[in-house]
C-alpha cells in the first residue's frame, strides 16, 4: 500500500521535494496554489477525497475533523501528528529532522496504521 502524505502549511516544500526524490508520494500545501490559504476543513476534505494522510502539528483543529468524519461516515483523511516540542520551529535543522522522521515513518513496514499516529 502506497502512503500518500499532504504536508500542512507549516512545513517547507523542501520536505516534500526531498521525499519525492526518494520515490515517496508527498505533497506540500505551500507548493500548491490551489491549497495555499485553504481553511482546515477544506484541506481535510481535499486530503480525504485524494486518499492522503495529513501531516500537521495542529491537533486541536484536525483531530475534531477526523472524529467527525469517522462518526458521520464521511471520507476520512488519517492524521500524522507532529509534536512541536520534538520538532520546534526556529530550530535550524527542523526541515532535515522532519524529513528524516517522515522517511523513517513511511519506510517502516506496517500492515495496520492507525487513523491518528504520531511522528517520533
Amino acid at each position: 500500500m502506497t502512503i500518500r502524505l499532504l504536508l500542512d502549511e507549516h512545513y517547507s516544500a523542501d520536505i516534500a521535494t526531498a521525499l519525492q526524490d526518494l520515490g515517496h508520494d508527498v505533497l506540500a500545501v505551500v507548493a500548491d496554489p490551489e491549497l495555499r490559504g485553504a481553511s482546515d476543513p477544506e484541506l481535510y476534505r481535499h486530503a480525504a477525497a485524494n486518499d492522503r494522510r495529513i501531516v500537521t502539528e495542529n491537533v486541536k483543529d484536525f483531530r475534531p475533523l477526523l472524529l467527525r468524519a469517522v462518526a458521520t461516515g464521511a471520507p476520512v483523511a488519517p492524521l500524522l501528528l507532529v509534536p512541536p516540542r520534538r520538532f520546534p520551529r526556529g530550530r535550524g535543522d527542523r526541515t532535515a529532522a522532519i524529513t528524516a522522521a517522515l522517511r523513517g515513518w513511511i519506510e517502516r513496514r506496517s500492515a495496520m496504521r492507525p487513523l491518528e499516529d504520531w511522528l517520533v
